[in-house]
């Protein structure tokens, strides 16, 4: 009865980290701008990766393999922020300034 629970809880984890990409991925090709389309990166950066990785962590049980899941997970949500960071502050000191509707302009 316990393995059903932790495999039915890890599939529900890989399938939800799963949509996240894919609602993310959707999010950076729809956004008009290089700003909003950051935003939609790097939210689906952070996220998902927990949500995958929790899941496949599940799935491993505690051994060896796990270890270096929780490794790549440290390395994902250490790089991920702190590459959105770099890329916001590029564009903004070359002078990229984001689109602004109509309605904004008022």
């Amino acid at each position: 009865m316990f393995e059903l629970i932790v495999q039915i809880l890890s599939w529900v984890l890989l399938i939800t980290g799963s949509a996240f990409v894919v609602i993310g991925g959707i999010g950076a090709l729809r956004m008009p701008d290089l700003y909003t389309r950051m935003h939609a990166a790097s939210v689906t950066d952070s996220l998902a990766p927990i949500l995958i990785i929790g899941g496949l962590l599940l799935q491993a049980g505690f051994t060896l393999f796990s270890v270096k899941l929780i490794a790549i997970l440290l390395f994902l949500l250490l790089s991920g922020p702190t590459a959105s960071n770099a890329l916001a502050s590029a564009a903004l000191l070359s002078g990229y300034r984001a689109q602004h509707s109509e309605e904004d302009k008022t």
